[in-house]
């Protein structure tokens, strides 16, 4: 935290093709945070949104600005919001009318009090997400996620992909964001369970988008944006472990195709099977190799978790 006696807030609105909601959004969050730095970034809209959102900042005289990000999707849209802002917490919400600006003080207490690195508005524990939100299958979606995640973390998050949460700054300022589009959340929430955050939840009211106000999810290419996060975290962060499963897969394989091979030599003491044979000996070939690269990315991940330990402590310290 800076050494002022009152923390500086940050609120990042990032709003693709928002005009509809922006100017309430901004006005909802400056009557609860009067005092915090509100940041629009206006993700390549097609709309009046970043007209809006200037018009709405200089009509209430608020501290901020509107930040233009060419580059397509949330993520990029979050990454460029966090390079440029500086602030002891950040506020992340949709520019959707779908959070409310209210409950922004509960989620902020916990950072400010040093309490938690993350915290993150749980739309899912008081059903409301359930029943506000018009499409079935995102529903099967994000308990999908929510299982998986949780297993190869041992986690027990209500809701991953919450797009209204409070950051500190250290956690702002060490996160690399590597996502271009709505895996944010995802990648978010993984970055956090890896690094040993503390991640705290907080039941929130959810709202569908008003009348006329279009979502920009797709239901299967985001659904399959989410998916591929995951594995690529679990590659990155778990080599062993996503290494090792494919080491099995290729094991029991090569153990399959041998069984004619074993048969063979068992029996007649000659291999007839010979193409099986060399098959076999290829897949367990394979399998000894990926088990060898699942055990070097992991020792080489090991070093980089200490490096980027040294790294938050470091800005931490900064902070």
């Amino acid at each position: 935290m800076t050494t002022t006696n009152t923390p500086s807030i940050a609120v990042i609105l990032p709003a693709y093709n928002e005009e509809l909601t922006i100017a309430a959004t901004i006005q909802a969050f400056h009557a609860q945070l009067p005092q915090a730095r509100i940041v629009v970034v206006n993700n390549n809209s097609r709309d009046a949104t970043h007209q809006i959102a200037a018009d709405t900042l200089a009509r209430l005289n608020i501290a901020g600005e509107v930040i233009d990000e060419p580059r397509q999707g949330k993520g990029n849209a979050v990454r460029r919001a966090f390079l440029d802002t500086e602030a002891d917490a950040y506020v992340l919400a949709d520019a959707d009318l779908t959070y409310p600006a209210d409950r922004v003080h509960d989620l902020l207490r916990p950072v400010l009090e040093g309490k938690a690195d993350m915290v993150v508005g749980d739309r899912h524990s008081g059903g409301h997400y359930a029943s506000e939100n018009k499409r079935p299958l995102h529903n099967f979606g994000n308990g999908l996620v929510q299982n998986l995640v949780n297993r190869l973390f041992g986690a027990n998050l209500v809701d991953i992909m919450s797009g209204y949460r409070v950051f500190n700054r250290s956690f702002v300022k060490t996160y690399p964001i590597l996502v271009e589009g709505f895996q944010i959340e995802t990648d978010v929430t993984l970055h956090a369970l890896h690094r040993r955050m503390r991640i705290l939840e907080i039941p929130v009211e959810y709202k569908d988008r008003p009348a006329g106000s279009v979502s920009k999810l797709n239901t299967f290419s985001d659904g399959a944006r989410v998916i591929v996060t995951i594995a690529q975290i679990l590659r990155y962060y778990r080599p062993l472990a996503f290494f090792m499963a494919f080491c099995a897969l290729f094991a029991i394989a090569g153990l399959i195709a041998a069984i004619p091979v074993f048969d063979d030599w068992f029996t007649t003491r000659y291999i007839t099977h010979v193409p099986l044979a060399i098959l076999a000996a290829a897949l367990e070939t394979v399998a000894v190799l990926l088990l060898a690269i699942g055990v070097i990315l992991d020792s080489i991940a090991h070093h980089e978790r200490k490096r980027a330990e040294l790294h938050y402590l470091g800005v931490h310290r900064r902070g």
